[in-house]
């Protein structure tokens, strides 16, 4: 099948998700021989206009996995805002070391419903965003190394492909569950959908790196120590603050962030599909 370009398209607050589907994008495109191109849904401001793809487009398609799933404030972006048209598209999540539950099945299945074909799939092991000590320095050279054999997988399934394939099978439930429940420490749930980062004021200089990296655009533009609007725990203002000056201190988040260093810090592998 004749493919004219690549699309990377994904959300990706923290960098993680840019880093796997450009590198899988990138290597797509260089092996089929055409260019490729970046849509960037992270912000706000990526998410104004409906993205529509050719028949002879190819997608890598990614976004993280929260709470199992397709983050639950992208997904109505990731229905409403992509149209394939017949585009051929590659669903990648990311996972925070944990697992990817449903969060790959799910993302399949709203490209699909989108008018895309999907014809591999894949689930990426990174660095935790709540820590530190959860798959640091994720993704790492073995991870990478997968990657690029998974893309050149890819590129080789297209240049064979003569007609369009079933939709792609992959790890999951169908029709998709629930959420994953978050745990505390006492193996009980942790309920912190309110919490919101908090700033040292002796640290914050008011720069406003944070509020231009928030995702849902919550944190206030005229005081960045306050957040009126809703907050994903993405962590996109911690990580990027340079002062280090947010945090978070609501006792069930850091009681689910105890029980995942408790328990998660194996190494867990990617999978793929193809």
């Amino acid at each position: 099948m004749k493919i004219t370009g690549v699309k990377a398209v994904f959300y990706s607050a923290t960098g993680n998700t840019e880093e796997v589907v450009t590198a899988i994008a990138e290597k797509i495109a260089e092996k089929l021989g055409v260019s490729m191109e970046i849509c960037n849904f992270t912000l706000p401001g990526g998410r104004t206009e409906v993205q529509t793809y050719a028949p002879s487009e190819l997608v890598v398609f990614g976004t993280p996995v929260y709470a199992g799933r397709v983050p639950n404030k992208m997904l109505p972006v990731v229905q409403n805002n992509f149209k394939g048209e017949g585009a051929l598209a590659v669903p990648v999540v990311t996972f925070g070391n944990r697992n990817f539950d449903n969060g790959l099945i799910e993302l399949r299945n709203e490209l699909e419903n989108n008018g895309f074909h999907t014809i591999a799939g894949a689930g990426f092991a990174v660095s935790h965003v709540f820590s530190d000590k959860i798959a640091p320095g994720r993704p790492d050279e073995a991870d990478r190394e997968i990657m690029m054999r998974f893309a050149e997988a890819v590129a080789e399934k297209v240049k064979k492909m003569e007609e369009i394939p079933a939709p792609i099978e992959v790890r999951g439930e169908d029709p998709v569950g629930p959420y994953y429940t978050p745990l505390g420490t006492d193996g009980k749930p942790a309920v912190f959908l309110k919490a919101k980062p908090k700033t040292r004021p002796e640290d914050c200089d008011s720069c406003g790196i944070c509020v231009e990296a928030c995702p849902l655009g919550s944190i206030s533009r005229e005081d960045p120590k306050e957040v009126p609007g809703i907050c994903i725990k993405c962590q996109a203002c911690v990580k990027k603050c340079p002062t280090s000056a947010k945090y978070f201190d609501d006792p069930a988040f850091l009681s689910h962030i105890a029980m995942l260093e408790q328990n998660y810090t194996r190494r867990a592998e990617a999978e793929i599909f193809i």
